[in-house]
């Protein structure tokens, strides 16, 4: 057994924090949950401590309940929801494709905050898309077209000869085109849960529950 496995030289059993943070009441969230994870959201931009805010664990599924995780970037936010981009043939694209119902989780551990979100992805239209991906660095716009994501390949090497073809093809200061099989989704929320850690492991959970066009929030034990 090598070391990394032995469980004399790592005991995760025997790892733990205590939190100490401010509590988080009913009366301090916002009328909206857009509006109080835009607060939390700017809190966590600004602690160096966190190194990209704008990571979420995004959960999908097939349409027998086959689940799948990964982190992606959370490239725009506003009061409709949440807006990621990524491959539409990828294992992710393919998922939400057949089954829309998703899972966020924002962890920020610094600042033992978790934000975390359930509800529904559809595809962003061609113009945003388009708007988005003119704002991207030229490396990753043509990184979007060198890679088939998720799908199986003979070598690192093969994927390289791919992207300098593209950057012949494609020089640095020339438009590169919006790949036909790329674009975004937007996650509509239907619960959105702000969780606070604290000591003795009695965090505050507070979630917002969609009810129609309003709002309601239920407190969760920890």
């Amino acid at each position: 057994m090598t070391d990394a496995l032995d469980p004399a030289a790592l005991d995760p059993a025997d790892m733990r924090e205590q939190y100490r943070t401010a509590e988080l009441r009913e009366a301090d969230l916002a009328a909206e949950p857009m509006e109080q994870f835009a607060r939390w959201f700017k809190e966590a931009a600004a602690r160096p401590a966190i190194a990209e805010p704008n990571a979420m664990v995004l959960s999908t599924a097939t349409p027998d309940g086959r689940p799948s995780s990964r982190t992606v970037l959370l490239k725009h936010v506003d009061e409709r929801g949440f807006v990621f981009y990524t491959n539409h043939g990828s294992r992710k694209g393919v998922e939400l494709d057949s089954n829309p119902y998703v899972a966020l989780l924002f962890p920020w551990h610094p600042v033992a905050r978790q934000v975390l979100v359930t509800g529904t992805a559809e595809r962003v239209g061609r113009d945003e898309t388009a708007a988005y991906f003119r704002t991207r660095p030229h490396g990753s716009r043509l990184g979007a077209w060198a890679s088939e994501q998720s799908s199986v390949i003979a070598s690192r090497t093969e994927l390289l000869a791919r992207y300098d073809e593209l950057a012949a093809r494609y020089p640095e200061g020339t438009q590169v085109p919006v790949p036909p099989h790329w674009g975004g989704f937007r996650v509509t929320p239907g619960t959105v849960e702000f969780w606070q850690g604290h000591e003795n492991r009695l965090h505050d959970r507070l979630r917002y529950v969609r009810e129609g066009a309003a709002w309601r929030v239920e407190r969760l034990a920890p």
